[in-house]
């Protein structure tokens, strides 16, 4: 059954507010970056330019090394479109009005799911929340992969729990493979969601009675990813020469986040010179003809990585556990979020919000798998940059699905305000 009619026009005033609110603050935000910059966030130039070579029709390459696996092309993708209708040069606001069209499409799905697993009045509680929430407005005007990228991780989500809600075999079939699909386009979009579907379905199996169901959908949501992934994995085959399930900056990453230089925050600094080395032992021992620059610095990075780790348990045990504070501090960490304003306004956003959160997954504890998929986002994306690097923007995309259990808490909270004194009380009075 369909929201009701009052419930959609609602919705649809708040989505109005919902893309106002984005647009304003991308105005803002781009009026506060500062001069010779067009962005604030470095990832976000790799992105820009990466849809200017998709859009002009040329090799799909980075930076002056030409790295062909650099980047997923999910996002670069999706840019590459702005170019084609606004020509080679159209502005960076260009970029941060999609970011608030996808921002206001998260609200949107965000309720679609409080209203898939709760009620109605939860759906607009969620559509409200996430409007208002400064970080999920954050995520919706810059020029990085968590705008697209969010919408996806929630459309996953509602297919999931269409499929597991499924009565018909052909519904639990249509369903697992559209969340396998938003789940290989999410990827594309973010190649660190490669491994949610796997990581979600093996504690589906184990937390769930109907495991021989749970297993069906993960079997088929795996063949959506697959399917959805295999130009990509194509691609990555023929110009690297083997299977490479996301991109070569996967031991940059890990080097980043595990080495004698880690701290838990991100600083690339080591690249030009691992760069330089790498080519100097190309110079020294001819490398094979077929293998790329990228691999074999991307293999180099992990090796030493792997070595430090093997070599300093310690220490990186020591740094997981800074960057799962990092990851949920009330507090940002991150120059680009370092004024008083900000910090304070995430601040007292943040703890309330966690507050709530608590108070409503005990309030739909009841509701067993689906609450589940709301939490697991947050324990997937945790522990993945305990190991990678940390920062509260990691945690954006997982505080949407959080903020459907604050809703909850939000709605039972008005229930009980409103409910009338019993009986026994109004005569005791």
């Amino acid at each position: 059954m369909l929201p009701g009619i009052r419930t959609r026009w609602v919705l649809a005033a708040i989505l109005a507010v919902a893309l106002i609110v984005r647009l304003g603050a991308a105005f803002w935000w781009q009026s506060r970056v500062p001069a010779g910059q067009r962005f604030g966030f470095p990832d976000s130039e790799s992105y820009w330019q990466l849809g200017q070579t998709i859009a002009a029709g040329q090799p799909y390459e980075f930076g002056p090394e030409r790295y062909r696996v650099f980047r997923t092309p999910g996002y670069p993708l999706l840019l590459s479109v702005l170019f084609v209708a606004g020509g080679h040069d159209v502005s960076v606001m260009s970029g941060r009005f999609l970011s608030a069209l996808l921002g206001t499409l998260t609200v949107a799905l965000a309720a679609a799911l409080a209203w898939q697993m709760f009620d109605d009045r939860t759906a607009l509680l969620t559509a409200l929340a996430v409007t208002v929430y400064p970080e999920a407005i954050a995520q919706s005007v810059f020029v990085l992969s968590e705008a697209p990228f969010t919408p996806l991780m929630i459309a996953q989500l509602i297919a999931w729990l269409a499929a597991w809600r499924a009565s018909s075999r052909r519904d639990v079939v249509i369903y697992s493979l559209l969340a396998g699909v938003a789940a290989g386009v999410a990827t594309l979009m973010r190649p660190s969601w490669l491994l949610f579907t796997p990581f979600a379905l093996g504690i589906g199996i184990v937390l769930t009675v109907e495991r021989v169901k749970q297993l069906q959908i993960g079997v088929l949501m795996m063949v959506g990813l697959a399917l959805t992934m295999s130009p990509w994995w194509y691609y990555t085959y023929s110009v690297a020469g083997r299977f490479v399930p996301t991109s070569l900056q996967v031991g940059a990453s890990l080097y980043d986040g595990l080495s004698p230089i880690a701290t838990g925050a991100s600083d690339m600094r080591f690249v030009p010179e691992y760069e330089r080395l790498q080519k100097q032992l190309d110079a020294a021992n001819l490398p094979p003809a077929n293998q790329l620059f990228e691999d074999r610095l991307d293999q180099r990075l992990q090796r030493d990585s792997v070595a430090w780790i093997t070599a300093n348990p310690q220490r990186a045990l020591q740094l997981a556990g800074i960057k799962f504070l990092r990851i949920w501090s009330p507090l940002p960490n991150a120059a680009e979020f370092r004024s008083n304003k900000l910090r304070l306004v995430l601040m007292i956003s943040y703890l309330p919000a966690m507050i709530l959160a608590a108070i409503g997954l005990w309030r739909s504890r009841s509701h067993g798998w689906p609450v589940w998929l709301l939490l697991l986002p947050a324990i997937y994306f945790t522990s993945l940059h305990m190991i990678f690097v940390s920062s509260i923007r990691y945690r954006q995309p997982a505080m949407v699905p959080l903020l459907i259990l604050s809703a909850v808490a939000v709605s039972w909270l008005i229930t009980t305000v409103r409910r009338p004194p019993t009986t026994s009380s109004t005569s005791n009075s």
